[in-house]
């Protein structure tokens, strides 16, 4: 099992901030995908037209790069919003 580590760009921390109340849970999923990516199948998919991946957590989306030894997590937002 690979383990891989998670970043935040500077955009998503903020998101984070300005998000608290469900912040935990967000940071709480992505970590859950970082371990074992198969368990959030479901709620992970490929953005068309670019190498990027969201993942799904209630309204909430979150815009990942994938690599092979890490997660960056480029940005964070209600599920309208996050796509702009």
């Amino acid at each position: 099992m690979i383990v891989r580590t998670v970043r935040y760009t500077t955009e998503a921390v903020k998101a984070l901030k300005r998000h608290a109340n469900v912040a935990r849970r967000i940071r709480d999923k992505i970590r859950q995908y970082a371990d074992d990516p198969a368990g959030q199948a479901n709620n992970v998919a490929a953005l068309r037209d670019s190498p990027y991946k969201r993942l799904r957590i209630g309204d909430f989306r979150v815009i990942l790069d994938e690599r092979d030894d890490e997660i960056v997590v480029i940005k964070i937002g209600p599920r309208g919003s996050v796509y702009e």
